[in-house]
């Protein structure tokens, strides 16, 4: 049976913010910890604001998707933090997307699992749900231990070397902690994933409450597959060490071979009912998210700021090829393509049809009307009167019934995907042909070849398959597939940095100028803005304020 896992609504919203991981105190009012943790119902709501840091990105930095700060897009204000990523002006002083917050997260699961252990709610055995109470709280400390995990990995793939607390610290204790090296953060998050996974059901449809919003077996495999891949990337790997990568290839296969999860050929952003989707953060209906980024006809004079929203560049709507896989290219003197069947009038249609759940374009209809982005059409205008930066405009997770009529309102739940299926055969097929150089090896343990995974989310996604045998041929094609199979899912930003590629692609951000004469468009690629890259951007740098509460944090990342 195929299922899927949604994250439950929760209480609280994660912040990142660069602050003391002690900040956070286990009692609520009069509820005590004592008190909490003698009823069964108050110890389920601790475990859920340990899940409440689960990171999520419908404009996690100052309003802006994380992408904005790679080549994939821009941010309509010029002036937001997110900024800092393009233009280098960042530091240990002006730090962005530190999510030190997430120490929080961590040591609200160091907590639990501590008091957790020392539950006793045997003076309740008569009482009817006491069997069902019973086995959940089995199940609650690798719940606490696989979100613990994932914590530490979203800080390490941001600073590396990272002070990892497994118990809760006094404040001489925390600030007496030093850092530890990446590859141990890895192995230890390789460690509470297996064990973990050793002990969470598959699903949690037929234990008690039949819920489905809860860490499960796949979950835990999910966040050690993931885990490996950036030990193996050239980032922390600058060897390329092969046995790094088949690590990270058994790990994949080893959720394939689950059989618990399959490709969904229907778009996977807030589709609660995909079987692809691993794990889902769920949220409560607003319109948030389509009043920054609908274009501003559409919002009825809503948003306050007309300079907001999030833009896909020319970059990333080159990555999509043509529905027959060739590929189009936009230059100063138009359209490049070798497919028979293009037309450079018509330059959006006939595309990867993944194109369409990704980027509003000209021409497309939305909402009863077309797009119009040509100079002078009903949707072009400057950047801070509400136009868009780069000629388009951003469809994923984009709900587009929701409505800003006046007196006819409608609010849409969104839902971030956190872990789908399709990274598992990304992860595998790019594991494979590191490990073995070869595009097609496969044997008794490695059943599956990099070339056959790869293929399998290319015809999921209604497009050709790719040939090629070549390596450095493959990768090209492997690393523009993860680009447009998971744009604004929170990955090309992460990418650029495993790979070390930041150098070659994030120094110009593209856009499109489209002009019409008489029934005639002409379409010619327009730099937006040039942009700063030095290595050092491949890691964050640690909070000088954190630095100044806890020496033993020292050194700072390379470079800053």
């Amino acid at each position: 049976m195929k299922l899927k896992h949604t994250l439950l609504s929760l209480v609280v919203t994660l912040v990142c913010s660069s602050c003391n991981y002690l900040e956070f105190d286990e009692t609520n009012g009069l509820n005590t910890k004592e008190y909490i943790y003698n009823y069964f119902n108050k110890t389920k709501q601790m475990l859920t604001n340990v899940y409440s840091y689960m990171p999520q990105d419908f404009g996690a930095i100052s309003g802006a998707m994380r992408d904005c700060g790679s080549d994939d897009a821009e941010y309509a204000a010029t002036g937001a933090s997110i900024q800092y990523f393009n233009d280098g002006n960042w530091s240990q002083l002006k730090t962005v997307d530190a999510c030190w917050s997430l120490y929080n997260g961590i040591r609200a699961a160091n907590e639990f699992i501590v008091s957790v252990a020392e539950l006793d709610l045997s003076r309740y055995q008569y009482d009817t749900s006491f069997q069902n109470n019973s086995k959940q709280l089995k199940l609650f400390p690798y719940e606490a231990r696989v979100l613990r995990a994932f914590y530490f990995f979203e800080l390490a793939r941001r600073y590396g070397d990272i002070a990892m607390p497994q118990s809760v610290l006094t404040p001489e204790e925390a600030n007496a902690m030093g850092k530890t090296p990446f590859d141990e953060v890895i192995d230890f998050i390789v460690s509470e994933c297996n064990d973990a996974a050793a002990n969470l059901p598959d699903t949690y449809v037929g234990q008690p409450n039949n819920e489905t919003g809860r860490i499960t077996k796949g979950f835990a495999m999910a966040l050690k597959s993931k885990a490996l891949l950036y030990k193996a990337s050239l980032l922390h790997n600058p060897s390329m060490d092969p046995e790094r990568w088949k690590a990270s290839a058994k790990a994949a296969l080893d959720i394939i071979d689950l059989n618990l999860y399959e490709l969904d050929p229907a778009e996977k952003a807030n589709n609660l009912n995909s079987k692809e989707v691993v794990l889902f953060h769920m949220n409560d209906a607003n319109y948030n998210f389509e009043l920054n980024n609908f274009p501003i006809r559409f919002v009825e004079g809503k948003r306050s700021t007309p300079a907001l929203g999030v833009f896909p560049s020319q970059n990333l709507v080159d990555a999509f090829e043509t529905v027959k896989g060739y590929k189009v290219t936009l230059t100063e003197n138009g359209w490049i393509c070798d497919d028979p069947e293009f037309d450079p009038q018509k330059p959006y249609e006939r595309r990867d049809p993944r194109f369409y759940w990704t980027v509003l374009a000209n021409g497309m209809s939305f909402k009863g009307d077309k797009i119009e982005t040509f100079v002078g059409g009903k949707d072009d205008a400057p950047v801070n009167a509400g136009g868009s930066a780069t000629g388009y405009f951003l469809r994923k997770y984009i709900q587009e019934t929701t409505s800003f009529v006046p007196d006819q309102e409608v609010k849409n739940k969104h839902h971030w995907c956190i872990y789908r299926y399709a990274e598992t055969l990304l992860t595998y097929a790019e594991s494979m042909v590191e490990a073995f150089n070869s595009v097609t090896y496969k044997d008794a343990t490695y059943h599956t070849t990099a070339l056959e995974a790869l293929n399998e989310v290319r015809i999921n996604a209604g497009m050709p398959v790719i040939t090629t045998t070549d390596k450095d041929e493959f990768i090209r094609a492997l690393r523009n597939e993860w680009r447009v199979e998971f744009a604004f899912e929170d990955h090309r930003f992460w990418d650029v940095r495993r790979w070390k590629i930041g150098d070659s692609t994030q120094k110009e951000l593209n856009g499109v100028t489209i002009t019409k004469t008489a029934n005639t468009l002409s379409f010619q690629k327009t730099l937006y803005e040039n942009r700063t890259w030095t290595d050092r951007m491949y890691l964050y740098p640690i909070p000088q304020e954190e630095l100044f509460k806890n020496e033993h944090l020292y050194p700072q990342n390379n470079g800053w």
